[in-house]
C-alpha cells in the first residue's frame, strides 16, 4: 500500500524527522509526506529540513508557516534576526538562493482528495475550495518578481477581521494572518493574533470552533503547541511540540494511525509562537 503521512512542525528538528521515518517504515519510492508548515527555526537543523524536504520533489507537500515565510523575509532583508531564531545555517548556506526560491513556491493551502492542509487555521467565512483560492492569491504574490514589496507589507494585524471587499496588501496581511498565525477568532471573522495558550478572551472562540465542518473532509494543521494534538471529527491539529520538548507526530492518511516519537527539546516552554 502506497501510504500518505501528514507530519506535524518539524522547526528544524531534523534527527527526530529521520527517527520518526524509520520508525513508520517510510518508503521514499513509494510513500508520500505532507508537512503542516514551519520545517525551520527553534530547532538545531533548518538547513539539513529544508535540503531534505526540496529533494524529495513531488513526494513531499509542505505548506507556508509563520517561521517559513519568516525565513523567506530575513533572507531579502526585510525583517531582523530574532533572539530565538536558529536558521542562520540556511542563510549561510551556499544553496540559500536554491532553498529560499524553493520555499517561495510552496502553496498556503494544500487540497487533495478528503484532506486540506493548512499551517495555523481557516476563517469561518471561508469554504476550504474559497480558502484554495485565496492561498493563491499569496502564492503569486511571493512568486512575483516584485515579491520583496510583497514582503514589506506582509506583517501587522491589521486589519484584523476578513471582509470579501479587502484589496491590495490588507486584504494579503489578513490571509496570511490567519494561515499561518490564528489561533483564536469570532464567528464573523475577527482575529486574536496576540493571545496564545489554549483559552480564548472573552467574544472568541478555538478558530476551528467556528466553523462548520465541510462533509466528507478533514481539515490539518499545525502551529498550536500549547494545545497539542487535536482529533475532533473533520480537524486534525498535529503541532505536538516537537522542538519544546513534546513529540514528533505523524499521521497515516489512508487509516488514520498515528505514530510519535519523542524529542528532548531544543527550547524551554514559553513564547510558542
Amino acid at each position: 500500500m502506497v501510504a500518505t503521512y501528514a507530519i506535524g512542525d518539524v522547526q528544524g528538528c531534523y534527527d527526530e524527522l529521520r527517527r520518526l521515518l524509520r520508525k513508520i517504515g517510510y518508503r521514499r519510492s513509494k510513500d508520500r509526506l505532507w508537512f503542516v508548515g514551519d520545517l525551520v527555526n527553534r530547532g538545531p537543523k533548518s538547513l539539513q529540513v529544508l535540503r531534505f524536504v526540496r529533494d524529495l520533489g513531488k513526494r513531499a507537500v509542505t505548506v507556508l508557516g509563520n517561521h517559513d515565510l519568516h525565513l523567506i523575509a530575513q533572507y531579502e532583508g526585510i525583517e531582523k534576526i530574532r533572539r530565538a531564531d536558529t536558521f542562520q545555517d540556511v542563510l549561510e548556506a551556499s544553496d540559500a538562493p536554491e532553498l529560499i526560491a524553493w520555499l517561495r513556491r510552496q502553496p498556503m493551502v494544500h487540497v487533495e482528495g478528503a484532506y486540506a492542509m493548512v499551517h495555523a487555521g481557516l476563517l469561518p467565512q471561508w469554504s476550504i475550495a474559497k480558502a484554495g483560492r485565496l492561498g493563491s492569491e499569496v502564492s503569486a504574490a511571493l512568486a512575483a518578481r516584485d515579491h520583496r514589496l510583497f514582503l514589506e507589507y506582509m506583517y501587522g494585524n491589521k486589519p484584523a477581521r476578513w471582509s470579501d471587499s479587502l484589496r491590495g496588501w490588507d486584504r494579503l496581511r489578513v490571509i496570511v494572518n490567519a494561515m499561518t498565525r490564528m489561533r483564536y477568532c469570532d464567528r464573523f471573522g475577527r482575529m486574536d493574533l496576540e493571545r496564545a495558550g489554549t483559552e480564548p478572551a472573552k467574544g472568541y472562540q478555538r478558530w476551528y470552533e467556528t466553523r462548520r465542518r465541510e462533509r466528507g473532509k478533514t481539515l490539518l494543521f499545525g502551529h498550536w503547541s500549547q494545545l497539542g494534538l487535536v482529533r475532533e471529527p473533520g480537524i486534525v491539529g498535529l503541532d505536538s511540540g516537537c522542538v519544546w520538548g513534546g513529540e514528533l507526530s505523524a499521521l497515516r492518511l489512508e487509516d488514520q494511525s498515528l505514530f510519535q516519537v519523542s524529542c528532548p527539546g531544543y527550547q524551554e516552554p514559553g513564547d510558542k509562537a
